[in-house]
């Protein structure tokens, strides 16, 4: 049996939401987080809007997640997000002992494996790449706009 839920089908999703991130003239990161095949939380970057350095896309996700499941753990749980997380969602990232983090382009200034890949919880897997064109493309045109 074909099984259609693969992580680049999860990847357009939070591309997806990226977009939504880009619109709002925030910087166009966006996130999914699923459980057994299901979307249970979605966001994108709203560090303008909240006028908060944390609000980054992967935060909002954990925090939307947590709520839906009613747990502030994540086992079983992956975070698709478009592009590397820094090291405070990383970290973030380990205190949820989510399963598994999935990014799509590297973030070659600020990514949290610059630092160390051992922030992760020693039980998530990381899945770095996953349509890097795709995401790495939807920073380049939004940080090209703003040198305009």
């Amino acid at each position: 049996m074909l099984n259609l839920y693969t992580d680049e089908f999860f990847m357009k999703e939070a591309l997806k939401e990226a977009r939504m991130a880009f619109d709002k003239d925030e910087v166009p990161i966006g996130a999914v987080v699923v459980c057994n095949n299901r979307i249970v939380a979605r966001a994108h970057n709203l560090t303008e809007l909240l006028t908060d350095v944390t609000a980054h896309a992967e935060m909002q996700a954990f925090t939307a997640a947590s709520g839906f499941l009613g747990s502030k753990y994540l086992e079983g749980c992956t975070l698709y997000v478009t592009i590397e997380p820094c090291v405070m969602c990383a970290g973030a990232a380990f205190w949820t002992q989510i399963s598994k983090v999935v990014f799509g382009a590297y973030d070659v200034k600020r990514g949290f494996t610059l630092t160390s890949p051992k922030i992760l919880h020693p039980k998530t897997q990381m899945v770095g790449g996953v349509l890097d064109t795709e995401c790495g493309a939807l920073m380049k045109a939004f940080f090209k706009e703003k040198r305009i």
